[in-house]
């Protein structure tokens, strides 16, 4: 079985396991560095009360530890189900470098996650969002902005 079928199959196995366990919905991930896995993490979003346990997220969370970095560059990240909006922006920030997934977004709408609104709504202006969202700026504001830009100890990311 080549590497991508074998990391591939881990995630669904992950999958598999947590949502007959009821921890969450049917997903699983893990983050491969090197060949080998250094993260890995099912949908705990139930047995959390969490709504951001996703299993990408959990995996990446796995990996970051493992790794003691807020980056996963050079790592795959490979799902049993194709990345939401939210995951797909994790793996972003985490500078994974390549996703792999087995289910389609349209597979996984079928069965009741439909991510479509969500990849809509991140599309309209911030004042023709479903969530109302408003821009309040206070005095000061800006103050821990500016400091943090300039500070020479920061890590920037």
């Amino acid at each position: 079985m080549k590497d991508d079928e074998r990391f591939l199959a881990r995630a669904i196995e992950l999958a598999a396991t947590g949502s007959a366990a009821g921890d969450g919905g049917p997903f699983g991930a893990v983050v491969v560095r090197g060949g080998q896995i250094v993260g890995e993490g099912w949908n705990r979003v139930v047995a959390d009360r969490d709504p951001t346990a996703h299993a990408e997220v959990n995996a990446i969370r796995a990996a970051c530890s493992a790794l003691a970095t807020f980056h996963l560059t050079g790592c795959t990240l490979y799902a049993s189900s194709e990345p939401c909006p939210m995951c797909l922006s994790a793996a972003y920030w985490a500078r994974i470098g390549r996703i792999v997934f087995a289910n389609s977004r349209a597979e996984a709408a079928a069965i009741g996650f439909c991510d479509d609104e969500l990849y809509c709504e991140l599309n309209r202006e911030t004042g023709a969002r479903r969530i109302v969202m408003e821009h309040l700026p206070l005095p000061g504001a800006l103050n821990p902005l500016r400091r943090w830009a300039a500070n020479p100890r920061r890590t920037p990311y």
